[in-house]
């Protein structure tokens, strides 16, 4: 039984891409390397002595940096490819993160807070466009998956890896730490994804490559991914408040419940997502569910003051953000096969830099002034619109199918 199941695990990883597996090696190393965010309130509040006020602005030009290069990220993947953008992202990016130790006025930070992110997000969309061009085209949701995991195992690792430096060698030997990560996997990148190494799939060249602005379906579907986004974010943010004031847990115990989501991700996505992939669905039909199972982890979580309530919620987003993370990706990425593909893919990045923007402040501001139970619900309404959105958008691809038949 046992052999079956790893057997099952070590299948749904098969016939993936040399080319995105060191894909996901590089952005392993990566997001392992930017160990600086996790512990950022933390440097500006201890080393800095920055107030809580001003350490919320500062997140804001974090924000505002994200989007900036998601932004910049797909003008020049549409200008000079996928590979230039990645390799000049790692590189700037491993000397801004050791410069970014430096500044110590206020202004100064916000400065630096933003370029640092403004050249690190220039990586998203080009590494979107990456998978496209390296992945084959039925296996594109599960090399999405990979991508991920790799993604969420470099957040696992770098903040503990990050504490040890911290102890050892202070916040600066974060930042060196940080700054040759980045150069080591822009190393990778320029060695063993140089263009004359990697196989990309032959693709039609685009002669008249459509807008982004101008796929009015295509916007639909990034609004949905906003509010997604923005309460997806609150699992990050307010909800280990909420953990904390109303239930009593402890810092470990809400550890565990945060870990649970990564260890459930690591586990489970890719096995689900091969199972999944053989349905005979569409992938903004998961996206949907996706929706609704995090929609219900709000619900559940409004049910009962019952402690164990908190697992099930847990249980319910992270099978959520499983479902409907890869599949919204693959809409994206098939989408933007119709037009530029760095601009449509810049749009999906900076739908969760809007987020990050916006979700963070907007929740604490909520609980601030309405309670934890007006929250939940406000998100519960949220992912009500979100999924209108999304069926509003499978009505209008049904309509755009028939027109083209």
């Amino acid at each position: 039984m046992f052999q079956k199941i790893f057997r099952s695990y070590v299948d749904s990883f098969s016939d993936l891409r040399r080319e995105v597996w060191l894909l996901a090696l590089i952005t392993f190393i990566n997001r392992a390397g930017t160990m600086v965010i996790p512990f950022l309130s933390l440097y500006l509040t201890k080393s800095r002595g920055f107030s809580l006020e001003e350490v919320g602005w500062i997140l804001t030009f974090f924000g505002l940096g994200s989007v900036t290069g998601s932004w910049l990220g797909g003008k020049l993947v549409d200008s000079i490819g996928h590979y230039k953008t990645m390799a000049g992202s790692l590189l700037i990016s491993s000397v801004l993160f050791v410069l970014l130790q430096f500044p110590s006025s206020f202004w100064g930070i916000c400065l630096g807070i933003f370029l640092v992110m403004a050249a690190a997000d220039i990586f998203r969309p080009a590494v979107f466009v990456a998978i496209s061009a390296y992945s084959k085209p039925q296996n594109r949701t599960r090399s999405v998956t990979l991508i991920r995991l790799a993604i969420n195992l470099g957040f696992s690792a770098g903040p503990a890896i990050g504490g040890l430096i911290i102890a050892s060698a202070g916040y600066s030997g974060l930042f060196w730490v940080d700054g040759i990560t980045c150069l080591l996997a822009g190393i990778l990148l320029l060695k063993l994804l140089h263009p004359k190494k990697a196989v990309e799939n032959i693709r039609e060249v685009n002669l008249n490559p459509q807008g982004v602005l101008k796929d009015f379906p295509y916007l639909i579907f990034i609004a949905a991914m906003v509010l997604f986004g923005f309460i997806f974010l609150q699992y990050f943010s307010t909800m280990p408040l909420f953990y904390a004031q109303q239930h009593g847990l402890t810092e470990l115990e809400i550890g565990i419940l945060l870990g649970m989501n990564g260890f459930l991700i690591f586990l489970l996505e890719m096995p689900l997502i091969k199972h999944l992939e053989t349905r005979k669905t569409t992938a903004i039909f998961h996206v949907i569910v996706g929706t609704i199972l995090v929609g219900l982890s709000f619900v559940a979580v409004n049910l009962t003051g019952w402690a164990g309530i908190l697992v099930i919620g847990m249980l319910l987003m992270t099978i959520g953000e499983m479902i409907a993370f890869p599949f919204s990706n693959t809409f994206a990425l098939t989408r933007a096969d119709k037009g530029k593909q760095g601009s449509y893919m810049a749009l999906y990045s900076i739908a969760f830099s809007l987020s990050h923007i916006f979700g963070h402040n907007s929740g604490m501001q909520l609980i601030s002034k309405f309670g934890y139970v007006f929250t939940w619900n406000a998100m519960i309404t949220l992912a009500t619109v979100a999924c209108g959105f999304l069926v509003y958008l499978g009505y209008l691809l049904k309509k755009e199918k028939l027109a083209s038949s």
